[in-house]
């Protein structure tokens, strides 16, 4: 669930914004901006009725945490987000879609241990408390009128020896390391969420000056990139507030 792998974002970056009529720009921005929250909308439900439906299967879910299943599933599931964020050129925007929602499958398969472990009113409240984080931390990257680019790097090396620290953990089993990198996680995730909409919103300003096939993969893109922010956020507040059954 820890890809960052955004390099199509930079794209924009080539195009001049003195070929684009303002309010043609402005119209397709908004339609854009709407597809990509729809796009993760969609993804979310997908994700938590599949890990629902896993979860109420006690065979089912018993065959996915055994064995070498859940190491096939996770490597399935970085393999579909490593293509769309590095082939998304490439890909026919059905495609796309349909890879997106794949994933979103998988994901959900691989997060319904978390029926398991957590009761269901603790993650019912805790996905809420993510909504309402990452719906603030959202608005912010969208109204700020400040460059979170150095920020946003800041954060991704951050999250990498965030990843390095919980695979050491793994084996050190300390739970001061385990709450202190929940914590981390977390804040972590709050500050991605903001930086990733300011530059989802900045990619379209620039590049998406028209809706159409090719646009509406950035957009699916953009999806991707705050689905993962969601997910990852949820899984940390959860690890801090989760009741255990």
């Amino acid at each position: 669930m820890f890809d960052r792998n955004n390099n199509y974002f930079t794209d924009y970056e080539e195009v001049s914004a003195s070929s684009y009529n303002p309010t043609k720009v402005q119209s397709a921005f908004s339609a854009l901006m709407r597809k990509v929250y729809t796009w993760m909308a969609l993804a979310l439900t997908v994700t938590g009725l599949t890990a629902l439906y896993v979860a109420g299967n006690e065979q089912l879910a018993v065959s996915v945490t055994t064995g070498g299943t859940l190491w096939v599933l996770l490597i399935a599931e970085l393999a579909l987000v490593f293509i769309l964020s590095g082939a998304i050129n490439k890909l026919s925007f059905m495609t796309a879609g349909l890879m997106f929602i794949a994933y979103s499958v998988l994901n959900g398969i691989t997060m319904s241990f978390i029926f398991l472990i957590y009761t269901k009113a603790s993650i019912a409240s805790t996905f809420f408390i993510t909504a309402g984080t990452f719906a603030a931390m959202s608005v912010v990257g969208y109204v700020t009128k400040r460059d979170l680019s150095g920020m946003g790097k800041i954060l991704f090396m951050a999250l990498i020896g965030l990843i390095i620290a919980s695979i050491v953990n793994i084996f050190l089993k300390s739970t001061p390391i385990y709450w202190l990198l929940s914590i981390v996680g977390v804040l972590i995730f709050v500050g991605l969420t903001a930086w990733d909409t300011q530059k989802i919103k900045q990619m379209f300003l620039a590049y998406g000056n028209d809706v159409n096939p090719e646009t509406q993969k950035l957009a699916l893109l953009g999806s991707l990139t705050l689905y993962l922010d969601f997910i990852n956020l949820f899984l940390y507040l959860l690890r801090l507030l989760g009741d255990r059954k």
